[in-house]
């Protein structure tokens, strides 16, 4: 169930029941072959999966984050980190304002980690908040099933290349992951990275891929109940 979905009388009618939200955060930039949305694309996909199973409402999505790096890419579209910690605060102060209690953030983007902190400062100041940040990709649930089929999570890699996602033929040999040390400017960035992905398999089994988004999505239902 989305925000989009309803009117405001919806709205008021969903917090006589329930005070949860879900807001996903997350980037456009690029991921080599796949989408440039793909960081909002996969939490997106997980939190309507969520929804369906538990009722909790979805917010529009932001689809902009923290990518300096990439921008030596046509197609990536980046906040500074300040002005994406300011939005995400203003999201989550405006939803408390209208009665949401407790909101899970679900994040597809490493760049937007500075939110977190921010939003540990906002928790000091809503008497009642309750907030939960996930990072699908660096979950230990992703950790395990990774390691069972002997492969490494990584950017832009086959981890992120749902068939939602990918956008372009995938090359069939691995990536020798680049070497890469320090803190880099855009225009250095895509000289290491080249078509953008970090290394290893551009992609794996579809099976792997359910068993990834299976395992999230269980993550998911459990932070939602914000035990």
């Amino acid at each position: 169930m989305r925000l989009e979905e309803l009117n405001w009388m919806d709205v008021e009618a969903y917090l006589a029941q329930d005070d949860r939200l879900i807001l996903v955060i997350g980037a456009t930039e690029q991921h080599g072959y796949l989408s440039l949305l793909t960081d909002a694309k996969i939490p997106l996909a997980l939190a309507d999966a969520a929804s369906q199973r538990s009722g909790v409402l979805v917010a529009p999505p932001l689809n902009f984050g923290a990518s300096p790096y990439f921008l030596a890419y046509p197609g990536t579209l980046s906040l500074r980190a300040s002005t994406l910690m300011d939005a995400v605060e203003d999201l989550v102060r405006s939803a408390y304002q209208t009665g949401f209690r407790r909101i899970a953030l679900l994040n597809g983007h490493g760049g937007n980690a500075p939110c977190r902190t921010r939003l540990a400062e906002v928790a000091n100041d809503l008497a009642g908040m309750h907030l939960n940040w996930y990072d699908w990709w660096l979950s230990h649930s992703v950790e395990t099933v990774a390691q069972k089929h002997g492969l490494k999570p990584s950017h832009a890699n086959w981890l992120e290349a749902f068939p939602f996602t990918i956008v372009g033929d995938l090359p069939q040999e691995s990536k020798i992951p680049p070497r890469v040390s320090g803190i880099m400017d855009a225009k250095t960035a895509r000289q290491v990275y080249g078509d953008g992905s970090f290394g290893g398999p551009y992609h794996a089994d579809d099976v792997i891929m359910d068993e990834i988004f299976e395992a999230c999505l269980q993550d998911i239902l459990q932070i939602l109940q914000f035990d």
